[in-house]
């Protein structure tokens, strides 16, 4: 679990709520009822305007990834198929069947299953490839959804205002509750730059780096497998995977490692 959205967006509200505090307001002064269930409500709804029913379905299983989603481990990654290469040069490719039937991520076991039954390189690579840009097709749905509601939100904000100050405008003969009733009609513009730019935006923008990490996952797995099956040496194998990948996401390679305890260094 990779808590950075979550973090960050309790953050933001947390800092909004001190500056009300800090300027003598009441924090329950902007938590209105009828402007933020306007302004979330029909945020919602023109974001499913702008679909189909089954991309609904896709975007509601996005905020628990993109509050809770786990970052993939390329370093990891790189480690296993590196293992694998040795396991294929010396015992052969049916030996990675137990390996692909073990092995959870559903794009990685089936790349080892090919393997093993003997799938030419040019017929794997379109597999794998194949493979990749459905993953990465699929994942714009989501990322686009919460991107389009933090597009509309300000503008039905704003909608939400101008309908409150339609109303206020029509009390003019009760001057002691218009001041109230125009700082009301702004909190529906408040509460539309608000969720745009600390929710979706943010939480369109993480589901679209969990993608990119998790193609960039895909691309090295494609990559080790075809290289397995030219039968690279596992540290050739090694380097050239850690050269398709940034540093900073990497660990240490095998030989740059501390010993673990009971290891002779």
């Amino acid at each position: 679990m990779d808590p950075a959205t979550i973090i960050g967006i309790i953050i933001a509200f947390a800092a909004m709520f001190a500056m009300l505090m800090l300027e003598g307001a009441s924090p329950f002064s902007i938590l209105l009822p009828s402007p933020m269930i306007f302004v979330f409500g029909a945020t919602i709804a023109v974001a499913v305007a702008s679909g189909t029913m089954k991309d609904l379905g896709m975007c509601a299983r996005g905020i628990p990834k993109a509050l809770l989603g786990r970052k993939p481990s390329v370093a990891s990654r790189i480690d296993a198929l590196v293992e694998l290469a040795g396991v294929a040069r010396s015992e052969g490719f049916l030996a990675l069947e137990p390996y692909a039937q073990e092995e959870e991520d559903r794009f990685f076991s089936a790349g080892l299953q090919s393997l093993a039954d003997g799938v030419d390189g040019e017929a794997l690579r379109q597999q794998l490839e194949d493979d990749i840009d459905t993953k990465a097709a699929e994942d714009k749905v989501p990322a686009k959804f919460y991107t389009t509601m933090g597009a509309y939100a300000p503008t039905i904000g704003v909608i939400g205002t101008v309908v409150a100050l339609t109303q206020a405008l029509e009390n003019l003969s009760e001057p002691e509750q218009l001041g109230s009733m125009i700082a009301a009609a702004f909190v529906a513009t408040l509460w539309g730059l608000v969720s745009s730019n600390l929710m979706w935006l943010p939480i369109g923008a993480r589901l679209g780096r969990l993608s990119e990490l998790e193609v960039q996952e895909m691309n090295v797995t494609m990559e080790g497998l075809l290289a397995i099956q030219e039968g690279s040496q596992p540290l050739l194998l090694e380097e050239r995977l850690r050269s398709l990948v940034p540093s900073s996401e990497l660990a240490p390679k095998r030989a740059e490692r501390a010993p673990a305890e009971g290891e002779p260094a």
